[in-house]
């Protein structure tokens, strides 16, 4: 899904310093603005697709957990650094991010991007908004003609098309599709992108046992079918395990 590319070998130092292998208490970080994977609802708590599955991951894994929630752009380096021991914040699994961090199996199937507008756009020359840091942002650097304007929040890249600022937003399908149903203003466009690997939790490269943990308990949800309904719930017209 995201792509952040993290280039400071000292923020790998710290985290091969973490003491990850054993927790009384796991801290999950996620970012809280990216429904329906996260969110931050009325009551001022972490909800959606990944709070649902975090809790239940926690449960079967029989870990203690807290929620951190932390802004996109800082998310690998502020877990490298043990702010919070994993992270599941719809990061998509890329080899990029392998070099700095380990990942989990995968959670989610690659889900769809699309591209969200105001009208017709012509994609070969065409100004793209897209969250910064992430895979669809790097996506539109690849795509012949188009020009890439980011944005820190997901909210912003909205904002951006129907001030006129971008043709058109490419960002993850689950996000969009809601916005396009409640906003006459804009609608999907063009075809769908599929980029990225499956989403999977973030944690520290030294922090094999959580890793395998939070494995284990993802492999135990895909086993008996809850994962599945909880893709359905939260994410529908998402592939299934």
């Amino acid at each position: 899904m995201k792509n952040l590319i993290l280039s400071t070998a000292a923020l790998a130092l710290l985290g091969s310093m973490a003491m990850a292998e054993s927790h009384s208490v796991v801290r999950l970080g996620t970012e809280g603005a990216y429904p329906p994977y996260n969110f931050i609802n009325d009551a001022g708590e972490v909800d959606g697709f990944e709070r649902e599955l975090g809790d239940e991951l926690c449960a079967r894994a029989e870990l203690t957990c807290e929620w951190v929630t932390n802004e996109w752009d800082s998310i690998i380096p502020n877990l490298v650094s043990g702010n919070y021991d994993a992270i599941i914040a719809g990061m998509s699994i890329t080899d990029e991010r392998k070099e700095v961090i380990d990942f989990s199996e995968a959670y989610t199937q690659p889900d769809p991007s699309a591209f969200l507008a105001t009208g017709e756009v012509d994609f070969s020359n065409a100004v793209i908004a897209a969250q910064s840091s992430t895979i669809q942002a790097s996506y539109v650097t690849g795509m012949a003609g188009a020009t890439l304007l980011e944005f820190a929040t997901p909210d912003e890249t909205i904002a951006a098309v129907k001030a006129g600022e971008a043709d058109a937003v490419l960002a993850d399908k689950a996000f969009l599709e809601p916005i396009a149903e409640s906003d006459s203003e804009v609608s999907i466009v063009g075809e769908d992108v599929l980029i990225g690997g499956g989403i999977g939790l973030g944690v520290r490269q030294s922090d094999t046992e959580l890793r395998d943990k939070f494995t284990a308990a993802i492999q135990s949800m895909k086993a008996d079918g809850t994962l599945n309904e909880l893709i359905t719930k939260w994410l529908p017209g998402s592939a299934t395990f």
